[in-house]
């Protein structure tokens, strides 16, 4: 075993409150533009940030054989897309929220999980 689950569970928290730390910068960037584009923004990288969480409580529920396991993780996967393009369609559908900055907003927290695996600390 070449990881251990809590450094597993560590790295998933880590990126969580990464990818909620840009939701605020990135909210704030925005406000420049208006309230609306900043809680557009914010949003959009929010519910990344409540996908990966979802992600992470899935797959990382208990001790169980490989196979237990990757059922685990791939259904947090679905769970983790079914909030992000749930919340999309929230945002731009539900309360027509502009689209730039929302989808800014989930690139930016995107960018997180390419940037956590890159930087090890």
């Amino acid at each position: 075993m070449l990881n251990s689950l809590a450094s597993g569970r560590r790295l998933a928290l880590r990126i969580i409150l990464l990818q909620l730390a840009v939701a605020a910068i990135v909210g704030l960037a925005f406000l420049t533009q208006g309230r609306l584009d900043a809680l557009a923004a914010f949003a959009g990288a929010a519910i990344v940030a409540l996908g990966t969480s979802l992600l992470a409580v899935r797959t990382f529920a208990g001790l169980s054989g490989g196979g237990m396991t990757m059922g685990r993780l791939l259904s947090g996967m679905v769970l983790k897309w079914i909030a992000i393009l749930g919340g999309l369609v929230a945002i731009l559908g539900q309360w027509k929220l502009p689209p730039l900055a929302a989808i800014t907003g989930l690139v930016a927290a995107y960018a997180i999980n390419l940037l956590a695996f890159r930087f090890k600390g």
